[in-house]
């Protein structure tokens, strides 16, 4: 009864909030860029010199120098073969005939425009002729002669420009998408099929009422505890069942994730950091009425319960075997066994998540590495400095995540009543022990 008192209120104030927060398609729309992206098959590749580049830049591969002949796929233009430049630049996409691509078409655009796909597509070949450099100057004139031959050099009859951006992955996507939910429903079952449930509850409720409420106006942090809540209270039952083991499991996360959202605003206030770090949030602040810092702790909110759900229902199913296995455990006895679990588990944990945000900032560590900039500067700057309090945050969370869930679950357990006259080694387990082994 005591878990009910505090599930029932919780679900019901988060129906509440979700129905008074949930979107209602009043965010404003941006203006539209004129870009359309469409698919489109390469028919041959014709590769060409590189040209200058700037002194002191690496240069640029021999395989991106050059044109490609396009075929468009869809779009006004279906069936037209335009004659592109092959992208240039670090991460420049090596293209062959067969590929399926995407094709960016510029409404009407002119050649030579200054657009941004214009010069992501190799624009800049303009810069490779330098007065007094007959031989290129040469060179591009004859490619431009050749390109008029064949569709206008990426011009549609109607004005429109096409661009060559990048590969087309759907295909592959997919693929890698129907062979995660296979490997996961051959190896869990009924259980894996529940899983890929509340994975694509997860997604509905981050893409449908999380970016779209932030997006509105609404507070990030108050949308991020409210999608966090529904998320936690929808995909854990259905994930694990209406089970005490679950209903343990819920509400050490809910403890946690407070205590977790109540560390990080006092963290992202102490150390001033404003959200703002990368050219995404810079947009977000310059061109919406987001608030970033408020969008930083949503952040963390988010990205705790992850981990912490993984935390709290091994500890309360840890706890409720280690009790079914010998019934005459005190509660003493199983908050200290379940808690050795859990210390384990919280140091492989803590070096997971630390490798995690090594490796998505791997880029940026080897800029400052290049830069040689002393390690306190590097640590202090404010891109580090926000992953550094969202890593000790997040990991301050988990830990007490331990302790919250152990002690409820181990309490839960010891109240449990042996049936009179029967041995404790042949307790049977219970309907929730059953469930989780199977």
């Amino acid at each position: 009864m005591a878990t009910l008192a505090v599930l029932v209120p919780l679900a019901v104030a988060t129906v509440v909030l979700l129905v008074a927060l949930w979107p209602t398609g009043r965010a404003a729309t941006p203006a539209g860029t004129g870009l359309d992206q469409l698919d489109g098959t390469v028919v041959a590749v014709h590769p060409g010199p590189c040209g200058e580049f700037p002194e002191g830049a690496a240069p640029p591969d021999p395989a991106t120098c050059g044109h490609a002949t396009v075929r468009v796929e869809e779009g006004p233009d279906v069936g037209r073969d335009v004659r592109l430049a092959l992208p240039r630049g670090p991460g420049a996409q090596r293209f062959t005939a067969g590929d399926a691509v995407v094709l960016i078409r510029v409404a009407g655009g002119a050649e030579g425009d200054g657009s941004a796909a214009d010069q992501a597509a190799g624009g800049e070949e303009a810069g490779e002729v330098t007065a007094g450099d007959e031989t290129a100057r040469g060179e591009t004139a004859g490619e431009e002669a050749a390109g008029e031959e064949t569709a206008g050099d990426g011009a549609a009859a109607d004005g429109a420009e096409y661009q060559l951006s990048d590969h087309d992955r759907a295909g592959a996507l997919w693929l890698s998408a129907v062979a995660f939910a296979l490997a996961v429903i051959a190896f869990g079952r009924w259980r894996g099929v529940t899983a890929l449930a509340g994975l694509a509850i997860t997604f509905v409720l981050l893409l449908a009422f999380v970016i779209p409420g932030i997006l509105e106006g609404e507070p990030p942090m108050l949308v991020a505890i409210v999608g966090a809540a529904a998320i936690m209270l929808t995909v854990l039952f259905l994930t694990h069942g209406f089970t005490l083991t679950t209903s343990m499991a819920v509400l050490g996360t809910l403890a946690s994730l407070t205590l977790t959202g109540l560390l990080a605003y006092g963290a992202i206030t102490f150390a001033e950091l404003t959200g703002v770090t990368d050219d995404s949030s810079f947009m977000l602040g310059f061109s919406t009425r987001i608030d970033t810092q408020g969008l930083l702790l949503a952040s963390v909110i988010i990205g705790a319960l992850g981990v912490l759900d993984d935390v709290t229902v091994t500890q309360a199913v840890t706890v409720t075997e280690l009790a079914a296995a010998d019934p005459s455990y005190g509660w003493r006895r199983l908050y200290r066994a379940g808690s050795r679990v859990g210390r384990a588990h919280i140091a492989s944990v803590i070096n997971t998540i630390i490798l995690a945000y090594a490796g998505a900032s791997l880029p940026l560590l080897l800029l400052f590495s290049v830069g040689a900039q002393p390690l306190e500067e590097v640590l202090t700057t404010p891109v580090i400095a926000q992953e550094i309090i969202r890593s000790v945050v997040g990991t301050l969370g988990l830990i007490s995540a331990v302790p919250i869930t152990t002690a409820l679950a181990a309490l839960v357990a010891t109240r449990r009543d042996t049936p009179r006259g029967q041995p404790a080694a042949v307790l049977p387990s219970t309907p929730s022990l059953r469930r989780a082994r199977s």
